[in-house]
Parts: C-alpha cells; sequence; structure tokens
C-alpha cells in the first residue's frame, strides 16, 4: 500500500520520529522526577496530504486499517485517536487545522514498551508542523504530544517518552528533569552499547494497572505533603506510610536517586549494578512486571558481557533493556534470545535493529 493507492494523491510532506528506550528512571517523570532514555532506530513515518472532502481520513499500513472522522466530537479508538487527539489540541492552541489525509507506517514494535505512541505523536506533530509552518518548536511537541496521550488516549503519563522521541539521538543518553524540562545530552558508560529484547508479552498501558501506580504516587505524596515524590531523597521517609504506598514511594525515590549517581560518570559495571537494581524495585515495590519479564531480565544478568539488565517501558509485559560489552550486542541479544525462547516464551531481538 501507499499513500497514493490509498487517497489519489501524494503526499504533500512526511516526518519521522524515533521510538525509544529508558535506561534508567522508570515510572518517575509522572512523580516530577529524573529519567535517562535514549532514541532507538526504528522510527515512525507520517505522510500527510489535504483532504479533497470534510472528514480527517487516516491510514494505517501495519494495521490495514483506515479511520474516517466526520463528528469532531467523537473521539475515534486506536491509532487514530493519537493523532485525532493532536489535531484537536492544535485547534484549541489556535491554529486552523484543515482537513487531513494521514497515512502512517511504523517499525517501532506496539505493545513492547518502546514509545510507539510517542512516536506516533511526534511524527504526526512534525508532519503538520512542516505542512502549515507551524510555529511550534520541539519541546512544545513533546507537551502537546503528552496531553493527547493523556486526553485523547487514557494513559495518565508523564513526558518521557514525548521528550526522548521528540529530543533523543541514539548515539547518547537524554537527562531529563521531568519538573523543569531541563535536559542535557550524556554519553554511554565507557565501553558499552545496549540490547533491547522483547518479552512476547504484549500490554496496554491504558488497560493495565498503569493509572493506578500514579494515583496511588498521588496519594503517597499528599500523606507526605509534598508535590511530589521527587521532592524526597530519602526513602526512610516512607515508613509511617500504609504498606502499598511505602512501597511505591520507597522506588520512585531510589530510583530517582539512581538517575543522579549515574550522572556522575560512574563505570560501566556500576551503571549495570543500578540497573539491576532499578529492574528488582519495579518487581518487587512497583509490581509492574511479569513473569517472562524476570526470565529474560535474569538470563541476561547472566550473561558474560552484561553489565546489567532491567525491564525498559512501563512494565506489565513489553521489553528489556540492557547494558552490554561494545562489540558483543549482537552475538549476546541471539545468546540470550535462544535461551530465553527455550523457556516456552517467544520473545525477539528489537536493538540493534
Amino acid at each position: 500500500m501507499n499513500f497514493q493507492k490509498i487517497f489519489g494523491q501524494p503526499p504533500e510532506t512526511e516526518a519521522t520520529a524515533p521510538g525509544r528506550v529508558n535506561l534508567l528512571g522508570e515510572h518517575t517523570d509522572y512523580n516530577d522526577g529524573f529519567v535517562l532514555p535514549t532514541a532507538i532506530s526504528q522510527c515512525t513515518k507520517v505522510q500527510l496530504g489535504f483532504s479533497i472532502d470534510t472528514q480527517h481520513h487516516f491510514y494505517s499500513e501495519d494495521l490495514d486499517e483506515q479511520v474516517n472522522i466526520l463528528n469532531i466530537n467523537h473521539t475515534p479508538s486506536g491509532f487514530a485517536s493519537y493523532i485525532y487527539g493532536c489535531i484537536q489540541l492544535l485547534e484549541k492552541e489556535g491554529y486552523a487545522i484543515p482537513k487531513l489525509n494521514v497515512y502512517v507506517k511504523s517499525t517501532v514494535p506496539m505493545g513492547s514498551g518502546l514509545s510507539s505512541s510517542a512516536a506516533l505523536e511526534v511524527s504526526s506533530l512534525r508532519a503538520i508542523r512542516q505542512l502549515l509552518n507551524l510555529p511550534i518548536n520541539d519541546v512544545e511537541i513533546a507537551k502537546i504530544a503528552q496531553q493527547a496521550e493523556i486526553h485523547y488516549a487514557g494513559v495518565q503519563c508523564g513526558i518521557m517518552d514525548q521528550m526522548a522521541s521528540s529530543l533523543a539521538d541514539t548515539e547518547h543518553m537524554l537527562f531529563l528533569d521531568t519538573r523543569t524540562l531541563e535536559r542535557r545530552v550524556i554519553p554511554f558508560p565507557s565501553g558499552a552499547k545496549i540490547v533491547a529484547i522483547d518479552s512476547g508479552v504484549p500490554r496496554s498501558l491504558a488497560s493495565s494497572g498503569y493509572n493506578q501506580r500514579r494515583a496511588e504516587c498521588e496519594e503517597a505524596a499528599r500523606l507526605l505533603g509534598v508535590k511530589a515524590l521527587r521532592d524526597i531523597t530519602d526513602p526512610d521517609l516512607t515508613k509511617d506510610l500504609p504498606e502499598l504506598l511505602q512501597r511505591r514511594a520507597r522506588h520512585v525515590i531510589t530510583e530517582n536517586n539512581r538517575v543522579l549517581e549515574a550522572l556522575q560518570g560512574v563505570s560501566s559495571h556500576r551503571f549495570g549494578e543500578l540497573m539491576n537494581a532499578s529492574h528488582a524495585s519495579l518487581r518487587d515495590d512497583y509490581e509492574v512486571s511479569v513473569p517472562a519479564l524476570d526470565t529474560l531480565v535474569g538470563i541476561l544478568q547472566k550473561t558474560e558481557g552484561v553489565f546489567g539488565a532491567r525491564l525498559t517501558g512501563a512494565g506489565f509485559g513489553g521489553a528489556c533493556v540492557a547494558l552490554v560489552v561494545t562489540g558483543k550486542a549482537r552475538g549476546i541479544a541471539i545468546q540470550v534470545l535462544a535461551q530465553y525462547n527455550q523457556t516456552g516464551n517467544n520473545g525477539r531481538i528489537l536493538v540493534p535493529a
């Protein structure tokens, strides 16, 4: 399929945006915390043209699905909800958005925790910016994309995924303070590269416990008398909270501390230890891992040439990321995947692509 075959005319413009892998800082972004993602080579491409009728037309090549929107007060479901949300928010900002033909093609795996939704939102906004010459910068694109996911896709997400898709590159980590949006490019630990492997367990944030985790963190912050859990650095201060909220808060606080330590130029071995500790916290305190992810991470952590490993993305399935010795990424990924799939799972290598 191609744009002209679907819409009867060639596209006017196109734009891309990458998926991301998060090395440290999971479930901290909606707590005003700190994160360390990096972009991946897999991208979403959006092509745009002007509709010749009174409807928006959205087509996904990967899903072979077309959605036509006439009633502007009816939010579509699925992939179209993200694009529709971006358009609606631009209009609320005062921009006149004509009816559009939108063609989407993506190599970012869906349901793997690599931010396929953020890549779709950011690439859509980039294409609209280019088509209409809108005066919005990359940070503004990330903010609009985040609001589209919250208000039109139903995920009460932080801004990490959208900032990573809009601003990160594949050669560095992006340190982001999600409260102030202060950011800077950080080199990977010396002698190390990343590997990402899909557990084969798909997940959808809208139907997972993601929103519930956010609500629990907000309640913990309220009981502790702070704006957000970011404002506490000592996990011992959570000891008087109800047991569930104590564990949720402890994860966020210790995870922020791990990110801040990683900024200090730690060795690859120490960075790997921080990743291992992050996974244990996500598994035990935040309870967002699943048995398949724990199995995959466990195999990675025991493999020669691996400094550390953890789930990446929000959890509830999806992928894990490992920091490995430079030059051995592909071989380690193949070795680990073969062992993992012998356990009855159906994983696949995501990075290196």
